[in-house]
């Protein structure tokens, strides 16, 4: 007897990357079935807060609030190597003028908005979708905006100036790459279920690193009108070794990044047990 299990990611270009062979039955999942739930990545942060999926995509920050009831698998971070969101503006600004800016974010529960408050506490912020934050700072109704995503490499052509790389400013400041997100399973599932989601998740990823073109093929179907190697570009940032294999500094910067947004009070308790298997 089969069971279902949901899964939920973003439609962005990096998880269905990640999840091509998963989703098209490249993968043996035994008994194991996956419905594939795709939203934007804050309403995937709050489903999982609100305890809605069995498996979700989750930003680092959302996960200090769901520790309790969801581990982070060992496969699927996404993780900035010396760079991440970047807060863009209109005209040329210094990072010292954030202070008091009113700044666009593409959500509440993102990293991208821990980072930012990391970075300078003292910013109003509004919560807008992450894919209307370039015409949001555009438009007038920011000083400035921090984007995701593909946003990252195509701002310019929006007529936007880079202000500041989050990635790269934490990488200054703390000597790790930035964690913005991972995977996470219901602890109620057990340890032998948890254990054959890795598994799949795991096989899923290396199909296709080792299938490049056909899996940037089946991503370059939810991006629009992007050119295929900007599609490539933007995979190979967030879908690469890391994403199989986190590493020891990879996992303190999310131990770290938990306990600065701690500090800062983002986040009301350092989470006793993060990773499942470790």
């Amino acid at each position: 007897m089969s069971k279902t299990l949901t899964l939920a990611h973003s439609p962005e270009a990096d998880d269905a990357f990640m999840f091509y062979a998963l989703a098209t039955g490249k993968v043996e999942t035994g008994d194991l079935e996956f419905e594939h739930q795709l939203e934007d990545i804050e309403a995937l942060n709050l489903r999982a807060v609100n305890g809605e999926v069995d498996i979700s995509a989750i930003s680092i920050h959302a996960y200090g609030k769901v520790w309790d009831e969801y581990v982070l698998l060992p496969h699927g971070f996404a993780v900035g190597e010396g760079y991440g969101p970047r807060v863009v503006a209109r005209e040329p600004m210094d990072t010292g003028d954030l202070r008091g800016c009113v700044v666009a974010v593409p959500g509440q529960l993102t990293s991208a908005h821990l980072a930012l408050r990391l970075f300078e506490h003292d910013v109003e912020v509004r919560f807008v979708r992450f894919d209307e934050v370039m015409s949001y700072v555009g438009d007038g109704f920011a000083d400035a905006g921090v984007i995701i995503y593909e946003g990252e490499l195509t701002y310019p052509e929006a007529g936007l100036r880079l202000v500041l790389d989050l990635g790269q400013w934490w990488q200054g400041k703390t000597g790790l790459p930035l964690p913005l997100g991972g995977r996470v399973a219901r602890r109620s599932l057990g340890d032998e279920t948890i254990a054959r989601v890795c598994r799949c998740m795991q096989e899923s990823i290396q199909y296709a690193l080792d299938h490049r073109r056909e899996a940037l093929e089946y991503a370059s179907g939810f991006v629009g009108e992007m050119p295929g190697e900007r599609v490539d570009e933007f995979v190979g940032m967030y879908v690469n070794a890391r994403t199989l294999d986190l590493g020891d500094d990879g996992r303190e910067a999310v131990r770290e990044f938990l306990v600065r947004g701690f500090r800062a009070g983002f986040i009301d308790r350092v989470p006793d047990s993060l990773f499942f298997g470790h």
